[in-house]
């Protein structure tokens, strides 16, 4: 049921009218109406209906008109309730209230539409017939002024729409009738006077803003709107753009094509003022273009847009803006000043969005900065710009690379195996994605693999990575020209690494500049390691980039010579760093834990880049630097357990070493190799490279008999492991009579004790132990001090003095966590677990082997688990 007021009072159900006849009915229909869903009390009722009498009026009478009424309109439609009485119907069910919403609605949009459907439900004045003066109810007086208002702004917002879809002829006869019906209504005289401009009746339009001056002059004192004072300028000086009926400027560019991943992004772009930065080629200027099409609608009065590479001048792009804004050609200032001014006082009243893409830095954006909505693409971050909301944007995770793909070439060509190798040699980057997939879209012949095949030698990658005039060079070819001088050579130096990253101190050996990289997304500061370092990332293709300008501006010398630099540094900081791990010097008692924990924090840090710099270094002939890092790494990725890592090292120091034709560098490669096999549990392999290792120190002659005996003591360790007691004690005995004291002394010493102690000869054990123990206790050597102290608490309880067991387990896990060697940890937790059983306490021991193997089981320790189980089954 329809319920309309606008104009004569109507009930409509359908095609059937229910408009009452009786004058009281309607009266008591318009009071309820006037108050739909608000109850009205009989008292009330009695008031508007006979508002000059005293009550004379029955409360009888009252009801009996409300009974007639149900009987026309449906009982259900007034409803009563503790003696109240309301019209229950809904907002749309009355053309007052649809008319509000349809205007505002079409206020808010680019569609007419609405407009018109609410202009088409006006009839006329409130109750027209009812209450034709609008003096009998208050409610219709305030009603009518509100709605003639609405219909106003509506019909004005209406004929804007028209103007700028060209329909200027067809609206003349309209607006002319309203700037007749208001004369003052300033709005409209603007539209007409645009509409006898655009129909070639400039004489008139001119003559209808002077008779508005004139009579506004004359009897009112009031000046002219300044939009209408800015039109009528325009008009005298022939603005061209004035003839233009397209609408607000919307100056974006074309959406991207095949838009994927960035969800999460999309709705946080327009949050005032923001910056969306990242490194080059990752999509910044499509994040931003996508989401101002997504949201086009809240910015009815326009889009702007810049692209700052093309014009870095503010006061060419303020002068742009001003323009498309209406302000003509002779009205823009001269100086950048005044036209930032001017700006930011046409925007100030509009709903716009400002894009400004790729901005290299703060002084490009801040003259272009209104009370708008802004967003900004830049390569850096923009730090300058104090309050910016900034959304930093990566690569392309593997899923959203593979959609990426697949929406380029069709689902039908994406194998999985051709597609994974692309998007690992594009490495997410969306720019390379989107040419990898462009070549393939425009070769039907071609597959993601054949394609894939191509792109695998990483020296004719960038050629590869190219269809028609978009290329992955071009795309950092912008940040580096841009660069200074010592900041592109910095690019070229850090393009000879295969690292993942760098952290700063090895970045600054190749010149202090990495800033001024990161702002032009060449580079980028992605996290602060353990060691408190920041850590900078390169993406692979930038890499190769960066190589590919260190060859052909400074040779293929320079990626060695490059290298050579770093590697003089490197050594002597590992060096430093390893120092209190493996030092035998008495006077590395002066070390606290404290050094050793900061050096060995710096070595995790390192980890990656120096395993990789170990490759690099052969790679480019560099043989001697290249064994001696990996020589170096050994102890220290042996006692981490970082095997995954050893293991290359070990074998690309080894070939260095062979390289270069130095027995001596083979000879202790092949002891790392034998190291590196004890540490993994592969006893046999173990044996054979040690045994290589101690002929090769043999054939050296007596300047290696220290550095056979150290071999001897390692194929006495391998003999233990495999249960060759008496085997075991003889290459200990043997080596350490090749010792006089010092620190492989005191290794040989913990050897044979743990030999002893498994031959069940726990006294001897024990004293060889307590001597080492005290030894490296003496020397500041924390790691080997609690190594021997696990293996003495072990001779302790085989002795039964499991009070001094306890002290010894206590002792080294003390040392692991100040350490914070999570390996060592869980040993000393094994031990004293062993401890706890033998006093009794098989709980507390049950709980102290669960730690230790959470520990293991997080590390892939295997021998570990093993061990951590077998001790938790006996506890059972």
């Amino acid at each position: 049921m329809e319920f309309r007021i606008m104009g004569a009072l109507s009930i409509r159900d359908g095609a059937e009218d229910r408009t009452p006849t009786a004058p009281k009915h309607r009266d008591l229909l318009a009071m309820f109406v006037l108050n739909a869903r608000h109850p009205l009390t009989v008292e009330r009722l009695r008031q508007l209906l006979w508002p000059l009498e005293e009550g004379d009026r029955s409360d009888s009478l009252i009801r009996g008109y409300i009974g007639r009424l149900r009987q026309l309109i449906g009982k259900d439609v007034i409803t009563t309730v503790s003696g109240t009485y309301t019209l229950a119907i809904d907002d749309d069910q009355l053309d007052v209230g649809r008319f509000r919403r349809l205007v505002q609605e079409g206020l808010s949009g680019r569609d007419g539409g609405k407009l018109r459907e609410a202009l088409d439900l006006w009839r006329g004045p409130v109750l027209a017939d009812v209450d034709p003066d609008a003096t009998r109810w208050a409610e219709t007086g305030r009603l009518r002024e509100e709605l003639e208002e609405l219909r106003l702004l509506a019909l004005e917002r209406r004929i804007e729409l028209d103007l700028d879809a060209g329909r200027h002829r067809e609206l003349l006869s309209e607006v002319g009738r309203l700037v007749a019906q208001h004369p003052l209504w300033q709005r409209f005289r603007g539209q007409f006077m645009l509409a006898l401009y655009r129909s070639g009746r400039r004489v008139e339009a001119l003559a209808a803003y002077t008779a508005l001056r004139d009579e506004l002059d004359g009897g009112h004192a009031i000046e002219l709107d300044p939009e209408l004072q800015l039109l009528h300028h325009r008009m005298l000086h022939e603005d061209v753009m004035l003839h233009v009926s397209a609408g607000p400027p919307v100056l974006l560019p074309r959406d991207v094509a095949h838009f994927t991943g960035r969800a999460d992004l999309l709705d946080q772009v327009f949050s005032g003022l923001v910056v969306v930065h990242g490194p080059a080629g990752v999509g910044k200027s499509a994040l931003a273009v996508r989401a101002a099409w997504r949201h086009r609608e809240r910015f009815p009065d326009g889009i702007l847009y810049a692209d700052l590479r093309e014009s870095t001048r503010p006061g060419a792009i303020l002068e742009d803006f001003l323009r498309w804004l209406g302000c003509p050609a002779q009205a823009v200032p001269a100086s950048e000043g005044e036209r930032q001014r001017l700006l930011r006082t046409y925007t100030a009243n509009r709903r716009m969005l400002v894009v400004l893409d790729d901005a290299t830095d703060e002084s490009q954006v801040r003259p272009l900065l209104t009370s708008c909505p802004t967003v900004i693409t830049s390569r850096s971050a923009l730090g300058g710009l104090t309050g910016a909301v900034r959304l930093s944007l990566g690569v392309l995770d593997d899923d959203e690379a593979r959609d990426l793909l697949v929406k380029l070439i069709g689902e039908e060509r994406a194998d999985d195996g051709g597609v994974r190798e692309l998007m690992r040699f594009c490495g997410g980057l969306p720019i390379a994605l989107r040419i990898a997939g462009s070549r393939l879209a425009t070769r039907p012949g071609w597959t993601p693999g054949y394609l894939a095949g191509l792109l695998e030698d990483e020296r004719g990658r960038l050629d590869r990575l190219h269809s028609g005039d978009q290329t992955v060079r071009s795309v950092y070819a912008v940040g580096y020209e841009g660069l200074p001088t010592p900041a592109r050579r910095m690019v070229r130096l850090l393009g000879a690494l295969s690292a993942p990253d760098v952290a700063d101190w090895a970045a600054q050996v190749f010149g202090d500049q990495a800033d001024a990289l990161v702002d032009a997304g060449l580079l980028e500061a992605h996290t602060v390691d353990v060691a408190g370092q920041v850590r900078y990332r390169m993406h692979d293709l930038t890499r190769l980039y960066a190589r590919e300008r260190l060859v052909e501006e400074e040779g293929v010398h320079a990626v060695r010579e490059a290298l050579a630099r770093l590697q003089v540094v490197v050594i002597a900081r590992v060096q430093a760093s390893r120092f209190p791990l493996v030092s035998g010097e008495p006077t590395m008692r002066s070390f606290v834990t404290r050094d050793i924990k900061e050096s060995v924090e710096w070595l995790v840090a390192e980890r990656a880049f120096l395993a990789a710099l170990v490759g690099d270094l052969y790679g480019a002939g560099l043989d001697e630097g290249a064994w001696r890092l990996a020589h170096l790494l050994g102890p220290f990725l042996e006692r981490r357990r970082f095997l995954d890592d050893w293991r290359p090292v070990a074998e690309t120091g080894l070939a260095a070493a062979r390289r270069t034709g130095d027995a001596r560098a083979e000879a202790l490669l092949l002891r790392d190799q034998g190291d590196l096999c004890r540490a993994e549990g592969r006893w046999a392999e173990a044996l054979d490279l040690l045994t290589r290792a101690l002929g090769a120190f043999t054939s050296l002659g007596t300047s290696s008999g220290k550095e056979a005996a150290q071999v001897r003591r390692r194929i006495g360790q391998v003999y233990l492991e495999q249960g060759r007691l008496d085997e075991a004690e003889r290459q200990l005995t043997s080596s350490l009579h090749a010792f006089s004291g010092g620190r492989a002394g005191a290794e040989a010493q913990q050897a044979l004790g743990a030999v002893l102690r498994r031959a069940d000869r726990p006294d001897e054990a024990a004293d060889r132990l307590a001597a080492a123990a005290g030894f490296f206790d003496a020397l500041g050597d924390r790691h080997r001090h609690a190594d021997t102290l696990l293996e003495l608490a072990a001779a302790r309880l085989a002795q039964r003095r499991v009070p001094d067991a306890r002290d010894c387990a206590q002792r080294a896990r003390s040392v692991a966590v100040r350490l914070g060697d999570r390996l060592l940890d869980a040993h000393a937790l094994l031990a004293l677990a062993r401890v706890n059983r033998a006093e009794g306490d098989r709980d507390t021991a049950r709980r102290l082997a669960e730690d230790a193997f959470k520990i293991f089981d997080g590390i892939a320790d295997e021998p570990g688990r093993a061990t951590a189980l077998n001790l938790l089954a006996a506890l059972v």
